[in-house]
């Protein structure tokens, strides 16, 4: 399934599952076939994704991905796609949002 995120500031940004309710985890937000981030709620999921990044960049940790993990081989870590790197398009959106006061919208 993808999740195909929505703003009148920008255009859309389109992600696979896993990596969408990932991040609408980690900004408190259930993941669902709906949702809604207010322009109000914005800042809060910012400060959450950038805090995220922060702590696995801090870790050295991948994400638990299996397809990641220190100990692989070196190509499987080069293909590798860090939180920071999928958080970027949605990071993106929601400042745009935010500055022109555009609610995030996906499913609808």
């Amino acid at each position: 399934m993808l999740y195909r995120f929505k703003s009148q500031a920008t255009a859309d940004v389109v992600m696979l599952e896993p990596n969408a309710r990932q991040l609408l985890e980690v900004i408190g937000k259930a993941p669902g076939a709906q949702g809604i981030i207010t322009s109000d709620q914005i800042p809060g999921a910012i400060s959450a994704l950038e805090a995220a990044i922060a702590h696995e960049h801090a870790q050295h940790r991948n994400n638990d991905d299996a397809f990641a993990s220190e100990k692989h081989e070196e190509p499987a870590e080069r293909e590798h796609v860090a939180l920071h790197q999928r958080a970027a398009p949605l990071i993106d959106m929601l400042k745009r949002s935010v500055a022109e006061g555009k609610d995030v919208v996906w499913g609808v």
